[in-house]
């Protein structure tokens, strides 16, 4: 699930587009927005005045800000999505975020950085029922995410997108953005340590130890542990030979735990995969 343009931050980019190129007017404009965000902390301008200082560099529209904590699901923040698009943030909040090679990451990493989808995502991700239907339904041309440290078991997650008519990002857009990340950061902590943005705020969200763990259990009365791991592993857009890197198997191996568990779940293609997932988010 990915962000799309807003009006607001379209006319941003716009203006930074129509002035000459030079490293004079980009440091006047990234002064002013830093300004504004440190003027705007504690308050309501605190985000559109930090998304536009990340803007000056590294123009986009899209955006998406979601909260991640150890014990929850993603609490959300901000975006830009348009009307048409918001039943694909609703599923993705709903559960379907524990797909999403970046959430992946986030769980395995935890911490600060930048980087970009094709960088970590499965060697298949392109071809799952997930990029199908969240990701290619949307146009999105590139994502990148950005990860800051909140220091107190909290971390922010900025979905960058690009859509299809957009140039791709390139490895200076993110080396801008990992030179940024330090001010973002401690601007974050100063903005959100203060904010109602807590543990207490996330614990309201219903049913979260059933969200947390419906991966973890997906097809546990039929499949045997390893066929799980493979399942998982194939939901997420590894191939089998990516697949039996990641769990130390043989490729041979993993065709038949792909067999096991398809015949077990009484399924034959990836798609229907995708739905008994779905099905256990209720």
């Amino acid at each position: 699930m990915r962000p799309v343009a807003g009006r607001r931050e379209q006319a941003f980019v716009s203006t930074l587009e129509s002035k000459p190129e030079s490293a004079k007017n980009r440091e006047l404009a990234r002064t002013e927005c830093l300004s504004r965000a440190i003027d705007a902390i504690g308050q309501g301008e605190f985000l559109p005045a930090l998304l536009d200082y990340l803007r000056v560099d590294v123009p986009y529209v899209g955006i998406l800000l979601l909260l991640l904590d150890e014990k929850n699901r993603p609490f959300h923040i901000y975006d830009t999505i348009r009307t048409p698009y918001r039943i694909n943030l609703d599923m993705y909040l709903d559960g379907v975020y524990q797909l999403d090679p970046f959430y992946t990451y986030f769980c395995k990493h935890r911490k600060t950085d930048a980087l970009l989808i094709r960088d970590i995502a499965p060697d298949r991700f392109n071809q799952t029922e997930y990029y199908r239907r969240y990701y290619k339904n949307i146009e999105l041309q590139d994502e990148m995410a950005i990860f800051t440290d909140l220091h107190d078991g909290r971390f922010l997650f900025f979905s960058i997108g690009r859509r299809a008519d957009e140039l791709r990002f390139r490895r200076r857009d993110i080396k801008a953005m990992r030179r940024d990340l330090p001010v973002v950061s401690a601007l974050c902590r100063q903005h959100f340590g203060e904010s109602s943005y807590n543990q207490e705020s996330l614990a309201g969200n219903v049913d979260e130890k059933r969200l947390q763990y419906a991966l973890e259990r997906f097809g546990e009365s039929a499949l045997t542990p390893r066929e799980h791991e493979v399942a998982v592993c194939i939901l997420k857009g590894h191939s089998s030979k990516s697949l039996a890197r990641e769990i130390d198997i043989s490729p041979e191996t993993v065709k038949i735990h792909r067999r096991n568990l398809y015949r077990k779940l009484g399924i034959s293609s990836q798609s229907e995969l995708f739905l008994k997932f779905l099905n256990t988010l209720g």
